[in-house]
């Protein structure tokens, strides 16, 4: 039989770090699920850093006293300022576009990521929220988009 020697000033520490994790600037919504239950639905805003005229809302479950919230989110983004042609030049335009946004989700490196990606063709920011951990067999993802259309950074395909 093994016996573990288990630092409890660690085991607190890490605790504290992932009930502040769950704390967020960009909270604007704070639903509790019962009152038999710490988990709760947060819905977080999140303007993109570099197409500033497009604002992102996730909702997603967080579990207080739970090592690993789940998986699960949910995403609408909309156009909610101006959206120019030097903005969209200065993104990332390959298939995998970029990582505009990441929160951690557990002690043991599941995190939630958004990304931004550009479809030239149809003239679109998809924004595609996602987990990195596999959950029941799936790793879990939501997306929402932005047409261009009737914005300064409109191109029509020619």
């Amino acid at each position: 039989m093994k016996v573990f020697n288990i630092d409890k000033s660690k085991v607190l520490l890490a605790a504290i770090l992932g009930l502040m994790a769950g704390c967020s600037d960009n909270e604007v919504g704070d639903v509790s699920l019962g009152l038999f239950t710490t988990k709760d639905i947060k819905i977080d805003a999140l303007q993109d850093p570099v197409v500033t005229g497009v604002t992102c809302h996730i909702s997603s479950i967080e579990a207080d006293l739970d090592i690993s919230d789940p998986s699960d989110s949910a995403i609408a983004c909309r156009q909610t300022g101006p959206i120019t042609a030097d903005m969209l030049e200065a993104i990332d335009k390959s298939d995998s576009g970029e990582v505009i946004f990441k929160k951690s989700k557990s002690l043991f490196f599941k995190n939630m990521k958004l990304r931004r990606i550009f479809d030239k063709n149809a003239q679109t920011l998809i924004y595609l929220t996602y987990s990195t951990k596999e959950t029941s067999g799936s790793f879990k993802h939501s997306l929402s988009t932005v047409p261009l259309w009737q914005t300064e950074a409109f191109r029509p395909s020619e």
